[in-house]
């Protein structure tokens, strides 16, 4: 169970959670809550007296539904023992405990570390080791995006990738080299002009007998564009372009840890999108891993590439359920935002599964429409397909139906456009690399394949 959860406590302090249509009853309750001007504002904490110290914590909670919202207890509250008091169920239980150790999240890597002594007694009927199996799979997905570039390329977002698997007992591999280059040509096509060679990541777990689950994820370390290179503005925050490979590793570790009974296998294809005189150029045309050539329109749509090849890879295995989470395009965000990740799937138990376990757990996505009616403008004219439509609207649907093309045997396949960032802060959810869509896959797993 994470530190900062323990299981009893002599007195520890009571934190309430008050919507603001409740505070008038609150502020006749606790008369120190009226002469603060306390009203139940969103995010409003009061600290509220006593005899001996600190009698207990009010926080409003205005009109929102967020389950993380308790996180702004850890987040501020001073060193000390605590408890729940009266909290709405939306956020009580395991989501508090949850918001409690996501609020304490600090990426520290690179500076003295902010030394806190806050301790939240379990909620009643709240799972500790459950909880905090979904924190560290949060965390580990948080660290490995928010790690600057030149601590995190391919060679140690492997690394990483190794000690996951050495923990849980998976088993490891990279190819990298000749063997990327005549397996995997389009992985090796986009990393062939940085000096940090490409490789692709797999882990593989669980019993060969049982369902077949396969996550991939997109791990572009750092992503200039290529040729078609980006302006500053879009370059500042590529550390976060592995951010679909950070996640399916988080993802990876919940699920190991859970010891549900899949037999599971994670790809994450990790290069470095880099500009040099070896770098692929707009108009290359490349045979990928499942047979069809690609005209390169854009350098910069890279990720797709990527993907490609390993989505190939999956889809020849037939899995019962393939997932992959990609930082794929800007077409996502200008349609959803960067707080709602949209997702793709021709399922529809699939859609309904997962948009119910978002909605339940707190870690929102939406769908977006496999719109088949696009299809065509991803032909290429001196090749199958391009990576760059010259259809300019769409792009999130487009990218989705370029991967779709390289999934045709498999069952089921949903794929994620993430952020992987947050840039506008809310509890337990700090500016920097952000684990989308992972709390929610889980759910779905667990619930499909749990014990």
């Amino acid at each position: 169970m994470h530190a900062s959860l323990v299981k009893s406590a002599k007195h520890a302090i009571p934190l309430h959670a008050v919507a603001a249509k409740d505070a008038k009853a609150w502020i006749i309750r606790i008369p120190f809550l009226k002469a603060s001007g306390f009203s139940g504002k969103e995010g409003e904490l009061r600290l509220v007296p006593g005899r001996n110290g600190l009698a207990s914590a009010v926080l409003g909670l205005g009109k929102t539904k967020d389950a993380l919202a308790l996180a702004a207890f850890s987040e501020q509250l001073p060193d000390g023992v605590y408890r729940l008091g009266e909290v709405p169920d939306f956020c009580g239980g395991g989501s508090a405990a949850l918001a409690w150790i996501l609020g304490l999240y600090s990426f520290d890597r690179y500076k003295k570390p902010r030394k806190r002594n806050l301790k939240l007694v379990l909620p009643q009927g709240a799972d500790g080791a459950e909880v905090s199996r979904i924190a560290g799979g949060v965390i580990l997905a948080r660290d490995l995006v928010n790690t600057p570039p030149n601590d995190m390329g391919p060679a140690e977002l492997a690394e990483a990738a190794r000690a996951l698997a050495k923990t849980h007992g998976a088993k490891f591999r990279t190819v990298s080299g000749a063997p990327l280059a005549r397996d995997y040509p389009l992985i090796a096509a986009v990393g062939q002009g940085s000096e940090r060679a490409p490789c692709l990541i797999e882990l593989l777990w669980g019993d060969v007998k049982a369902p077949k689950v396969t996550l991939v994820g997109k791990g572009v370390c750092f992503d200039t564009g290529g040729y078609n290179l980006k302006p500053t503005s879009g370059m500042a925050t590529m550390k976060k372009d592995m951010g679909g490979g950070a996640v399916v590793l988080g993802l990876a570790a919940m699920v190991m840890d859970a010891r549900l009974p899949i037999r599971f296998r994670v790809l994450v294809p990790a290069v470095e999108n880099s500009v040099s005189g070896r770098s692929y150029r707009p108009s290359d045309v490349f045979k990928s891993r499942k047979g069809l050539t690609v005209e390169i329109g854009n350098t910069d749509a890279e990720g797709r590439l990527v993907l490609a090849d390993a989505l190939a890879d999956a889809d020849d295995e037939m899995p019962e359920l393939l997932i992959d989470v990609a930082t794929l395009t800007g077409a996502a965000r200008m349609a959803t935002g960067m707080e709602l990740p949209p997702f793709f799937t021709d399922d529809e138990i699939l859609a309904a599964d997962l948009s119910r376990h978002a909605a339940a757990v707190g870690d929102p996505v939406w769908r977006l429409p496999l719109w088949r009616g696009y299809e065509s403008v991803i032909n290429g004219s001196v090749a199958d397909l391009t990576n760059s439509p010259s259809y300019n609207l769409a792009g999130a649907i487009t990218a989705a139906l370029f991967l779709n093309r390289f999934v045709e045997k498999t069952k089921s396949w949903v794929h994620l456009d993430i952020p992987a960032w947050v840039d506008r802060p809310k509890p337990g959810r700090r500016t920097g690399g952000e684990a989308n869509g992972a709390r929610a896959l889980y759910a779905l797993l667990k619930e499909r394949y749990g014990r």
